[in-house]
């Protein structure tokens, strides 16, 4: 037997267990996290401020700009769970790097989210200052979709109305029958032991009342979207039949049955997340989730906007997406495109079939928006128009004058650009980083977590070029 074996490099782990390590030293110089401490302190956090301004009792809390970069450095990473982070200030070198010794623990980093939801869009705004200031945003294409991400909603937790209505009636009778026995034993007890207090609520009896009364705030909360949804609909008969009376037509085919406000049976709530609602992922069937729209700016894939909706349909988003990123760019100190005289020029805003309608095109262009919005499913290495820049085209209706405007040269170049304008950016968010699911609940709290996981999107995208001016000087 030959007992030559490779020579190892020399390893001692109780000397390695023993050993001080320091990031700074162990870290790369460039890492993200030594960017993120010399970014963030730099920024207005007076709405995280704002909260402690007026308390004084109790032990000091932790520093905010501390806990404002341990947040966003653990998002930044796709680390977003806090037990999960308390568990990297422990282990984590980039994460000792912010918290040192002295790591908050999994209960302090859920209450500071839970806490300061409301300075995550000032947040937001100051991280896009900062990437205006930069030159990262040009606004010459911004590019609107939305992608659905999964609410933190189990569907084994949610009824259909139809069951509701039997679930309703089943418990009632339990509870009727559970007073009648809760009644006979009262009897036989007084007529053997005398008087007793009788206020104890039986614990079979309270189980099923709380469960009842679950059960009938989810029904009510179906009706009343049921309710909503059928206004909707009467309002939309009712113009399409002033259309037709203004227009001198009669309705083709039978009378539609009139609308019906009561919810179907198969509709469905959650227990956990009320606002979460069924919705088709890619891939995956249906769950609950949530709608998460963004505005991309062309020059880098900066977030403008970012907003959720539980509406699974982005016919009504497109507009006050649009509104949201103007409003942004405002509030971030970034100047809109200009003519050379002086006047506003309208920003190009692409997006798919999903958003179009003849009156969104319409509100797009009064807010100063050039809309490229597809009508339908766009022809591959379909031939341009033609058309001189500026020229209209000669359809009539505004959908054929979207459809002749995606068609010119320069509409087919915009549109086509959204392949690498926001698409990419949903791909960063769940497959890089793998945040597929919010952890928050209810509409306003995960809207919230939304602006955090875009401003870390920002701010990856911030430190990149940074990282690459600085290589190359």
């Amino acid at each position: 037997m030959d007992d030559r074996r490779k020579n190892y490099r020399a390893w001692d782990a109780q000397q390695c267990s023993q050993q001080a390590v320091s990031p700074q030293e162990a870290l790369p110089e460039d890492d993200l996290v030594f960017f993120l401490l010399d970014t963030i302190p730099l920024l207005d956090l007076t709405a995280f401020h704002r909260h402690y301004a007026d308390e004084t009792r109790g032990q000091p809390p932790f520093d905010v700009t501390m806990m404002v970069i341990l947040l966003v450095y653990a998002y930044s990473v796709g680390v977003c769970s806090s037990r999960k982070i308390a568990a990297a200030c422990e282990r984590n070198l980039a994460f000792r790097a912010i918290v040192g010794n002295a790591p908050p623990d999994f209960r302090t980093i859920s209450d500071f989210r839970k806490i300061h939801l409301a300075a995550m869009k000032p947040l937001f705004l100051e991280v896009l200052r900062l990437a205006g200031e930069m030159g990262l945003v040009k606004l010459g294409n911004l590019s609107t979709d939305g992608t659905k991400i999964g609410a933190n909603a189990s569907r084994h937790k949610a009824m259909s109305y139809g069951y509701m209505k039997k679930d309703i009636e089943r418990l009632e009778a339990e509870i009727d029958q559970l007073l009648k026995q809760a009644e006979q034993i009262d009897a036989e007890q007084d007529a053997a032991l005398g008087s007793r207090r009788g206020d104890e609520l039986p614990d079979e009896l309270k189980r099923r009342e709380d469960r009842l009364a679950k059960i009938r705030t989810a029904k009510a909360r179906l009706e009343a979207e049921a309710r909503v949804k059928a206004d909707v609909e009467q309002k939309r008969r009712d113009e399409e039949q002033a259309q037709r009376e203004a227009e001198g037509r009669k309705r083709r085919g039978k009378e539609p049955a009139s609308v019906d406000a009561t919810p179907e049976d198969k509709a469905q709530t959650n227990f956990t997340d009320p606002e979460a609602k069924i919705m088709k992922q890619s891939n995956k069937g249906f769950d609950y989730s949530y709608n998460a729209q963004a505005v991309v700016d062309a020059q880098d894939q900066i977030i403008v906007a970012a907003e959720v909706t539980n509406q699974a349909n982005d016919k009504q988003q497109g507009v006050p997406m649009a509104q949201a990123a103007l409003d942004n760019v405002d509030a971030a100190g970034i100047d809109r495109p200009q003519s050379a005289d002086g006047k506003p020029v309208p920003i190009p805003n692409t997006a798919d079939s999903g958003y179009f309608s003849e009156q969104a095109v319409e509100d797009l262009e009064k807010i100063g928006i050039d809309p490229h919005i597809a009508t339908g499913r766009q022809k591959h290495h379909a031939a341009a128009l033609p058309v001189a820049e500026g020229e209209s085209a000669p359809a009539a209706s505004a959908k054929e004058k979207m459809q002749h405007k995606l068609r010119t040269a320069t509409g087919k170049l915009l549109y086509a650009a959204r392949k690498y304008i926001v698409e990419p950016v949903f791909g960063q968010i769940k497959a890089a980083r793998g945040i597929r699911k919010f952890l928050l609940r209810g509409l306003k709290k995960v809207s919230a977590e939304w602006q955090l996981i875009c401003l870390t999107h920002n701010l990856l995208k911030i430190w990149r070029r940074a990282a690459h001016a600085a290589a190359a000087s």
